[in-house]
């Protein structure tokens, strides 16, 4: 079957609604006050707000009056008078260096993306008094961006260095494709983190019975020059074109590979691939599972059974709190099947869908220590940790089961 029907690419429609925030920017004093006082708009002071609002894409980032207008923050490098960056796709932003052609030549993305620096070590010295001598702090080392020598960490002294450059040809070994035609790149926070983003050369394409939702998978290596983290390499839908799409890679990403700093870590291929699950047949096999599930049709009696199978009611005689919540439950899964279903139809998809987005977004959650009171964070880690994935393998599986009917 033809897919007439255009791509389901999130990154359009973020874009499409940074457009719209930013076209109607002029003359938003009132809107602002609006918002600050709906409580969907929190001053910080300095002229810096946060979004409260977990409708919008932006929620727990920070924006910024600037000319009585409030923006948001692209968090791309700029301190060489530039912003870096690398895009086939022009970003919300318009900034940056577009080629809309792509490129595969590394040097092109490494100058067009302002990343084309190296970084290196350098000892930490000290004095223990004003004027003093200058002492040598054992085992720790300045990591240094050689063309503007400013210092972005400190690190230990098994801390291993990657170039930018190891982060290109990592990619082109991870699939085994030199000639790969880079998405986007670029660096956020004065060149501590950069990234690099390719799209696979094969995307997978759910079309059947009339539904066309194809998943467009990206590659995005994220990796930190200052050790705040390991390098990430993620399977995700998203582009990175900012500091906020780079948020959303890491937090959407389909599998996910780490290394720390180490010497021979981006030798570890195989590794990297297994992980992420990284071949020709995964993708054509999560999309051979997945068209099943759009031709399997599911009534409300059987999603009702296969959520009792996921989560079984209350014993009697259980607290009513208990019950409550399970009825609950029960009732949002309900909603999120019949809205999933009223565009895919009432399909095993439309029912697995719907239980993803309930354990990823929708359910009950209480975050505790560092994460009290800040639910999408405490959500966004969830995801990122995968600690909702069993759940969601087992709807998977269950869901299969009735395909062999």
């Amino acid at each position: 079957m033809t897919n007439t029907l255009p791509v389901s690419d999130r990154n359009a429609a973020f874009t499409a609604e940074r457009h719209s925030q930013l076209n109607a920017a002029a003359g938003r004093r009132a809107d602002i006050e609006a918002r600050i006082t709906a409580g969907t708009l929190v001053p910080l002071g300095n002229n810096r707000y946060q979004v409260n609002d977990p409708s919008s894409w932006d929620n727990g980032e920070v924006w910024t009056l600037t000319n009585g207008e409030v923006l948001p923050e692209h968090g791309l490098d700029t301190t060489t008078g530039t912003v870096a960056l690398y895009t086939r796709v022009p970003g919300w932003h318009e900034l940056g260096t577009v080629i809309p052609e792509g490129t595969s030549d590394i040097d092109t993305v490494l100058h067009a993306g302002g990343i084309g620096f190296e970084v290196i070590r350098r000892p930490v010295l000290y004095q223990n008094i004003l004027g003093g001598p200058t002492k040598v702090l054992a085992d720790q080392f300045v990591t240094v961006r050689q063309d503007t020598e400013a210092g972005l960490g400190v690190v230990g002294g098994r801390y291993e260095v990657f170039q930018n450059r190891d982060i290109f040809e990592f990619l082109q070994d991870l699939v085994a494709k030199h000639d790969v035609i880079w998405e986007s790149a670029g660096a956020l926070r004065g060149g501590r983190r950069v990234f690099v983003c390719l799209r696979l050369p094969e995307t997978v394409t759910i079309d059947a019975a009339g539904v066309n939702d194809q998943i467009v998978p990206y590659i995005a290596a994220i990796n930190s020059h200052d050790g705040s983290s390991i390098a990430h390499v993620v399977v995700t839908p998203w582009r990175i074109e900012c500091g906020n799409t780079e948020r959303f890679a890491v937090r959407d990403a389909f599998t996910r590979w780490g290394a720390r700093h180490t010497r021979n870590a981006l030798d570890r291929i195989a590794e990297a691939r297994r992980t992420l699950g990284l071949s020709v047949q995964y993708f054509q096999a999560f999309a051979a599972e997945e068209e099943t599930l759009a031709q399997t049709e599911l009534t409300i009696a059987e999603f009702q059974q296969l959520l009792e199978q996921l989560w079984p009611s209350p014993d009697e005689g259980a607290p009513k709190r208990t019950i409550t919540h399970h009825t609950n439950r029960v009732d949002a899964l309900r909603d999120l099947y019949a809205a999933n279903s009223a565009r895919l139809g009432a399909t095993a998809y439309a029912a697995e869908r719907a239980i993803t987005e309930y354990v990823d977004w929708k359910q009950p959650i209480r975050p505790t220590g560092s994460l009290r009171g800040r639910d999408l964070a405490a959500r966004a880690t969830a995801v990122l940790e995968g600690s909702n994935d069993d759940i969601k393998s087992r709807a998977h599986r269950q869901l299969l089961t009735l395909t062999r009917r």
